[in-house]
């Protein structure tokens, strides 16, 4: 990392979104199928998983939007956005609408 990409990354603490909006922690890409092949580094199976890091207030003062911090969703990445905040660019800003599905316990 260079000092200007440090100074940067130490800049923000957190990412907030706003309006109907979260931010998404997408899963690791996954190197192996379900059957148990091994891929070559240069091809993944893109990941829509992930886990909601942090919630708009909008999203979180709403009774109509099932959403809560740190739930694991499925999300179209398509209009995900990505966040340059970590070295690794896994984070996302996401609007509601484009998540589909949200996983819970039983």
């Amino acid at each position: 990392m260079t000092k200007k990409e440090q100074i940067k990354a130490e800049t923000f603490e957190t990412v907030e979104p706003i309006g109907k909006r979260v931010l998404i922690r997408k899963d690791e890409d996954k190197k192996e199928t379900k059957g148990g092949i091994k891929l070559p580094d240069n091809i993944e199976i893109p990941t829509i998983t992930g886990r909601i890091v942090s919630i708009s207030a909008e999203v979180e003062n709403s009774p109509d939007i099932p959403l809560r911090q740190y739930d694991k969703v499925l999300f179209n990445p398509k209009g995900a956005i990505p966040v340059d905040f970590e070295g690794d660019n896994r984070l996302f800003v996401v609007e509601v609408e484009n998540v589909v599905a949200v996983f819970r316990k039983s």
